[in-house]
């Protein structure tokens, strides 16, 4: 029950803090994608903020022997960059780039009751699934 009260709450605050950055607003995070037009910078300052409170929450909690909730940290250990790595990049940024989200912003925005949100976000659950369904099928030819 402790974990899934902490995962409540860690995704409420993380959905806040989306929307309080602009993170859900597809114009602003599409002027941030636009270089070459009326580019809008502000979005740097969440991208900085979230990289350095990330660098530095890893080397606070790191320190201790394990997490809160479970019996050791799972952190990967994969350092290779393949093509299921650069395929799936690729989706994500056409994906971030055609809509102004990626799948955090999303599923905080659902409760701006958009039907383009919805379609977003039932097309994210879609694609996951098949890929789901095309490793598994990949992973089980390879035994």
């Amino acid at each position: 029950m402790k974990t899934k009260l902490a995962a409540l709450v860690a995704g409420l605050l993380f959905g806040f803090g989306l929307a309080l950055a602009g993170m859900t607003d597809t114009a602003r995070v599409l002027g941030f994608l636009d270089f070459t037009g009326d580019w809008d910078p502000a979005l740097i300052f969440v991208l900085a903020f979230a990289v350095v409170s990330t660098y530095i929450g890893y080397r606070i909690i790191l320190k201790r022997a394990k997490p809160l909730f479970a019996h050791a940290f799972a952190l990967s250990t994969n350092r290779v960059i393949d093509t299921r790595l650069l395929i799936g990049a690729s989706i994500f940024g056409v994906g971030w780039g055609l809509y102004g989200y990626c799948p955090g912003p999303a599923l905080a925005a659902l409760v701006y009751l958009q039907w383009q949100t919805y379609l977003f976000v039932a097309a994210m659950v879609l694609g996951s699934l098949v890929a789901n369904q095309l490793l598994t099928r990949d992973e089980q030819s390879c035994s």
